[in-house]
């Protein structure tokens, strides 16, 4: 049995996409996963399963689109690729709470930041699904625009930490 994170895209955030956890954890027990936590309200959820990663995803996806009536982007990791995600921060040195991983469904491609617009002091890199974004003067004043990281979801480093802490506990559950 696989311990996953599942990370919803635009849920919660900006009046969008309301989607009580409650909600999101009952669906993912209906769907017969085990040990469902949530973790704070912007569509963070850790199980475990038998299914595959994409059978995992799919299924998820499935009762999302249910549930919200259109579609609902989830980007899935395992507990071990989340835990290298945050090892291979490239702005570690950085505050947590300024470095955000933008989890994209497939590995970005190798021009993905060609596109990019409105950058100022950010800084940026990438990474094997992600995109890394250092955003000194905080996230909130940053005008960039990263045309590749449209199809993912984000979430800051400090975040990221949370989950796989969350994820290491599931995982032990076993």
């Amino acid at each position: 049995m696989g311990t996953f994170i599942a990370l919803l895209r635009a849920v919660n955030v900006g009046g969008t996409g309301k989607m009580p956890m409650r909600d999101l954890k009952s669906m993912c027990e209906a769907e017969g996963f085990e040990d469902v936590t949530t973790y704070i309200a912007s569509g963070n959820v850790i199980f475990r399963t038998g299914l595959s990663k994409e059978a995992a995803k799919a299924a998820l996806e499935k009762r999302l689109a249910a549930y919200a009536g259109k579609p609902v982007g989830v980007v899935i990791r395992t507990g071990e690729e989340l835990a290298r995600i945050a090892v291979a921060n490239p702005f570690a040195d950085a505050p947590a709470s300024k470095v955000m991983a933008f989890f994209l469904p497939d590995p970005p491609p190798a021009n993905a930041l060609k596109d990019m617009k409105g950058k100022a002091d950010e800084d940026v890199a990438l990474g094997k699904c992600e995109i890394y974004v250092h955003y000194p003067s905080g996230q909130g004043r940053s005008k960039l625009i990263i045309p590749a990281a449209k199809a993912g979801t984000a979430r800051n480093m400090n975040t990221v930490a949370k989950l796989v802490t969350l994820a290491e506990a599931a995982s032990n559950q076993q």
